[in-house]
């Protein structure tokens, strides 16, 4: 079978040059509405940023999507194998959609958050929403269990769990976006190889949704993600977590299963680190501190951006794992 690299060629760059483009036109829209993130306490910025990554990598994924749907509908031969991905399309159209309308959801619940900072409940309620739905539609993790509510129930909870690992992340400019770009990229690369084009093409439109954002972001921040940027980063790494078949016939290799906590090991630690201190401490565990991994190593003398640089290498060593298994 014929490697469809034009095709994933084109979501990466369409997703690229979307978000790019995009940013400028949200940045000032942002402006305009006033969602932008204040200087404060444990910020380091003096003037307010706007919030208008989220938007912008929601744009940057969706629209190359729907271009590409609508070229493979009217019969456009994007690539050698266009007939089993406008077949997988169609098979998968129901998934695909609830996936779309997740990510939707997710930055619709983010702004909400970045404009009127909500309350812990309201926005547990709301993740959990989506985390339902997204377990409803998509496939679920079983982890060989052969249970439907186990399956549901540990699917929910990563879904929750990685939301929360991103969104916790985003303490540090260019830090949450990177990873989920690196994240990104290993899942798309593991999918491709696979041959499981759909998942493939959904992680490399995130990637190169996330990488447009970039610019704008790291060293030095004209926009931020927002916890609507946040929250989509985080969904997405879930959803493309959950959707590759890691353990087949082909690579019957049990441990094949813990490829994603590779990938993700880095957000995944920092997350249950700062949540036992803070517990220690005899804090809520969702009030932010200065306690995360980027914050440690800047407390060791080491820049910002090489602290980021260093946590994006790490993420990246330790992801390659997953190619391995």
């Amino acid at each position: 079978m014929t490697f469809p690299f034009n095709f994933f060629l084109a979501a990466l760059a369409g997703a690229f040059l979307t978000t790019l483009l995009a940013l400028p036109l949200w940045r000032k829209w942002c402006l305009r509405v006033n969602l932008v993130d204040d200087p404060g306490q444990r910020k380091i910025h003096d003037a307010p940023v706007p919030l208008a990554g989220g938007l912008a990598v929601l744009t940057g994924i969706l629209l190359p999507l729907a271009a590409g749907a609508i070229s493979l509908k009217l019969g456009v031969n994007i690539a050698s194998q266009t007939h089993l991905i406008a077949h997988g399309l169609n098979r998968r159209a129901i998934e695909l959609a609830v996936i779309a309308f997740g990510a939707i959801a997710m930055v619709v619940l983010g702004w909400l958050d970045d404009k009127q900072e909500l309350k812990p409940l309201p926005k547990f309620i709301g993740q959990l929403f989506i985390a339902v739905l997204v377990a409803a539609a998509c496939k679920r993790i079983t982890l060989f269990v052969p249970n439907v509510t186990f399956s549901y129930a540990v699917t929910i909870l990563w879904v929750l769990t990685v939301v929360n690992a991103f969104n916790f992340m985003d303490n540090m400019n260019g830090l949450c976006a990177g990873l989920g770009a690196i994240g990104a990229w290993q899942f798309a690369v593991i999918a491709a190889g696979d041959g499981e084009y759909l998942v493939a093409l959904i992680a490399f439109l995130a990637c190169g949704a996330l990488v447009g954002f970039l610019p704008y972001n790291f060293p030095n921040a004209r926009a931020f993600l927002g916890d609507a940027g946040s929250h989509l980063v985080g969904y997405l790494l879930a959803v493309l977590a959950m959707l590759p078949h890691f353990y087949t016939k082909r690579n019957p290799h049990p441990f094949a299963v813990l490829s994603p906590l590779f990938v993700l090991a880095i957000p995944l630690a920092d997350l249950v680190w700062v949540v036992i201190q803070r517990t220690l401490a005899g804090k809520p565990f969702y009030i932010g501190d200065t306690n995360h991994l980027s914050h440690r190593l800047v407390r060791m003398g080491i820049s910002r951006t090489r602290a980021v640089l260093l946590i994006w290498l790490v993420a990246a060593a330790i992801g390659s794992i997953a190619w391995w298994l």
